[in-house]
């Protein structure tokens, strides 16, 4: 469980809920089906409309990362590397074929199958910083559904207002049905800014900081395998692949 999100879902709609008690309110005040529906729906529909399904498919698996730990394993992707930087060292470039079965991560055992195979430095390099990048577009376009829905929410809810408050000049004469209309009015207006700003747009900003987060692991990798090739000092490599590391820690 990702604490962090959790947490800060909890004190922001906590906060809210708790000041709406303080001022007198109650839970029921708050609690509009109506307008939840016209929310929640206008808002999922605008963001169908606007995106592809790939893009879609992507936001809703990116989703579930910020909800749960996910452990990251780079600490073990420089171990391997620079394990590998000694046997090159000490043997040669070829004694590494035998340990590319046991490496598990595919761009790290791709990298060094090029390099045993003795394809030049920069053709690897232009190969795969080309994959990296394609992969951080399609990843950063699937979170980008969560900044969408951000901005679609607020302006839902305001048309959830608009319907409400046309629901009660509907029924003037009728003062048992105005205290609905104007209910839906407000808690559609509070649904759609507070979905926004509290869950959509932070959810998409998490998003893309881990999508780049993963990008600079991925260019690490993609670095040391290239520096594995170089014959560098494993000491001096190690040193460098831990300056990636802790520049994605801050």
């Amino acid at each position: 469980m990702n604490k962090a999100t959790w947490l800060g879902l909890l004190v922001g709609f906590g906060g809210i809920i708790l000041g709406n008690l303080l001022e007198g309110g109650h839970m029921s005040s708050l609690m509009q089906l109506t307008a939840f529906i016209i929310v929640l729906a206008g808002t999922i529909g605008a963001v169908m409309v606007s995106s592809s399904e790939k893009d879609l498919k992507t936001g809703l698996a990116l989703a579930k990362s910020a909800f749960r730990a996910e452990e990251s394993e780079i600490k073990e992707r420089i171990t391997e590397i620079v394990d590998c930087s000694r046997l090159a060292k000490k043997e040669s470039i070829l004694a590494l074929e035998p340990r590319l079965n046991a490496i598990k991560d595919p761009l790290l055992k791709g990298v060094l199958r090029c390099v045993i195979d003795g394809v030049e430095v920069n053709t690897i390099r232009d190969i795969y910083e080309t994959q990296i990048q394609t992969e951080e577009d399609e990843l950063l376009s699937g979170a980008k559904i969560w900044a969408d829905a951000g901005g679609f929410a607020p302006t839902i809810g305001i048309i959830g207002a608009v319907l409400g408050l046309i629901h009660v000049m509907g029924n003037l004469t009728d003062t048992s049905k105005l205290g609905a209309g104007i209910a839906v009015a407000f808690v559609a207006t509070v649904y759609g800014v507070s979905s926004a700003n509290l869950l959509f747009l932070p959810l998409g900003n998490k998003l893309k900081k881990n999508v780049h987060n993963t990008t600079r692991e991925k260019m690490m990798i993609l670095e040391g395998g290239l520096l594995v090739a170089s014959g560098i000092n494993p000491v001096l490599l190690e040193q460098k692949l831990h300056a990636f590391l802790y520049s994605n820690e801050k």
